[in-house]
């Protein structure tokens, strides 16, 4: 048997909540999603990197479109090596200064310290008005990231 998730992460991935927007904002989400297995919030101590499990499809350059692919994962250790304290590189195809976080992934990702998420929410997805409810409780922009399991 599979799951999915549904995972809303901050877009700024130092961003922390307060621990009362965080249990707000996971109050609201179990509203929106009164059939789901579990709906949490969490804090991280540093900074993780939050895939789409088996929905992962690739990523590509935000700024020129090229595959990134064959140099992201070697960028992504080194970023790993450091807690993600430094998510800058230069990306091979065109050479631009990009961010691991702004990539384009093809099915989202992103990197975070905070995290809301729900289990088998049993929905197709949230609205863009629901999404603008989380934000404001958490009072930062989100990023949705579909994952299966």
């Amino acid at each position: 048997m599979s799951d999915n998730w549904l995972r809303f992460i901050p877009t700024d991935p130092q961003y922390l909540p307060s621990p009362q927007a965080a249990d707000n904002a996971r109050k609201l989400l179990a509203a929106l999603t009164p059939h789901a297995d579990a709906v949490t919030a969490k804090f991280k101590e540093s900074v993780e990197f939050f895939d789409p499990g088996g929905n992962w499809s690739g990523v590509c350059c935000h700024i020129c479109g090229a595959d990134a692919e064959p140099w992201w994962q070697a960028a992504m250790d080194t970023a790993w090596d450091t807690h993600f304290s430094n998510l800058t590189v230069i990306a091979s195809y065109c050479g631009a200064s990009v961010s691991l976080n702004e990539l384009r992934y093809v099915w989202p990702a992103g990197l975070a310290r905070f995290v809301l998420e729900v289990m088998n929410p049993n929905i197709s997805d949230l609205t863009a008005a629901e999404q603008g409810m989380l934000q404001e409780t958490l009072g930062c922009r989100l990023r949705r990231i579909w994952v299966h399991i």
